[in-house]
Formats: structure tokens, sequence, C-alpha cells
């Protein structure tokens, strides 16, 4: 922020491996500004979200003793239909398939599970104005291939108490190790969420 309390930009931060009651210090770099932009003289935390460590993504660049990779984008909006894509790398030394859905749970703020959300198989039930999903089918990842799912809602208010989702469980398959994401759902009072299935990604 600026010297008056202006917000001059914003940056998203991951601190990783916080232990219990551990301190980690860190540095808030500003990026690249334009010319006109008022000085930066402070720093103000808008928001922290929390996942295990053991849960988290992994960093960009490694590869869990799994050998796969799971993570999520940060998605796209357009008139009140929400698209965030989940990716699945194949990080490791051997084939790895996958068929079908992805397995989610949704979870709340303290990683308690949120009731009431229809998970729904294909995104049909949503929308139809972002195209069919592909058929659920099994998809073998070489190593250095990848996959593509998709999670699909409306952000439609009604009558009701809207739901925020911030955390998202994604087990790639049955079995699977779990990744905790953070795509912060915005669910609405539609009780609904749909996932598209696993397809490979085209490189």
């Amino acid at each position: 922020m600026s010297s008056d309390g202006g917000a001059v930009t914003n940056q998203t931060t991951t601190v990783r491996d916080v232990g219990p009651g551990k301190t980690v210090r860190g540095t808030v770099r500003a990026g690249e500004l334009p010319p006109a932009a008022p000085r930066v003289t402070q720093a103000k935390v808008l928001e922290v979200t929390t996942v295990p460590a053991s849960e988290a993504p992994a960093e960009p660049g490694t590869c869990p003793a799994s050998g796969i990779r799971v993570s999520a984008d940060k998605g796209d909006a357009a008139m009140g239909l929400r698209v965030v894509g989940l990716h699945l790398d194949n990080c490791g030394k051997r084939d790895y398939t996958v068929d079908g859905y992805p397995l989610l749970e949704l979870l709340d703020d303290d990683l308690d599970p949120v009731d009431g959300i229809e998970i729904l198989d294909g995104s049909g039930d949503i929308t139809t104005g972002a195209g069919p999903d592909e058929p659920p089918r099994p998809v073998t990842l070489k190593p250095g291939e990848s996959a593509t799912a998709g999670l699909v809602w409306r952000n439609t208010t009604e009558a009701g108490t809207a739901v925020n989702v911030p955390h998202v469980r994604v087990r790639a398959k049955a079995g699977a190790d779990p990744v905790t994401v953070t795509p912060h759902l915005d669910l609405g009072t539609t009780g609904k969420l749909g996932v598209r299935p696993w397809e490979k990604a085209e490189r």
C-alpha cells in the first residue's frame, strides 16, 4: 500500500512447511509496478488460507514421492459461470492411469466437510455453453505427460444461505494420495458442483 493506505498491487505468496507453534519470516515484494505507481510504504495481509503440509500441492519443478503432481489453476469466470481447471502431471518414471473423474471432498475453513452440495459427474447440468464434456475413459499418462479435469459451477444466489468452499481435497483416483487445493468456490445457493472427467492434455 501507499502512505495514504491506497492499494498499489496484490501479491499471493505460498509459505511452506510451517511447523506447529513456529514462525517463518519472509519478505513481501511488490513486483514490477508502472512508472506512475505511488511509492509502496506498507503492506497488509488480506487473507490467509492454510492446508496440511502433507496435502499441499507440490512446488513447481518438484515431484512428490508418488510421481504424480496435482494442482488447480486460478480459474475463469464469465457471467456467473465459474470454471477451475485441475491438472495432473506424471512427473515420475512409470506410466500412470486414471479412469473417469477425480474424487473430491469439499472442505470449509477448518478443513471440515461441507454438507449439502451435490457433486455431479459432468457439467451438463450446470451449463451447456462451455461445450460438451468428453466421455469418461481410461487415460494413461507416460512420464512427462499431463491430464486435465475441471470444476464447473454457477454462483447464483437466490433463497437460502450462500455457500463458499475454500478448500477441495482431490484424489486423482481411488487410493491416490490426497492433495488439498484452494480454489475458493463461491457456489451461491445452487447446491451443485459439476466435475469434468480426466482427459489427456495436449502438448
